[in-house]
């Protein structure tokens, strides 16, 4: 493969978290974030989200090393980033949350 970073064989830490950040960067637009309408499209960053987390952790190390600290770093990022998007994904149907009789 012409460049190494598209190779999913390989692992790249980069790619997962490119991955992700993209995912969070179309989720925003696409809920119509103050008003969160809600909107089927959203499972697509959902999923594109949970594949760049599974990439991160495969870059995970069995000894402890710097960079396996920063990987966890990185997982703890995903982790947030997947609880957003999933929240714009779900709370818009979410109607029995309501207080109001």
């Amino acid at each position: 493969m012409a460049i190494r970073l598209l190779n999913p064989r390989e692992k790249s830490l980069l790619r997962g978290n490119i991955f992700v950040l993209v995912s969070l960067a179309i989720a925003l637009p696409l809920s119509d974030f103050p008003h969160n309408r809600p909107t089927l499209l959203l499972i697509i960053p959902s999923i594109l989200a949970i594949l760049g987390t599974a990439d991160t952790m495969r870059c995970m190390q069995r000894r402890w090393n710097w960079y396996h600290a920063g990987v966890v770093l990185c997982i703890y990022m995903d982790l947030m980033i997947l609880s957003i998007v999933f929240f714009f994904l779900l709370y818009p149907y979410a109607n029995w949350l309501s207080f109001s009789r």
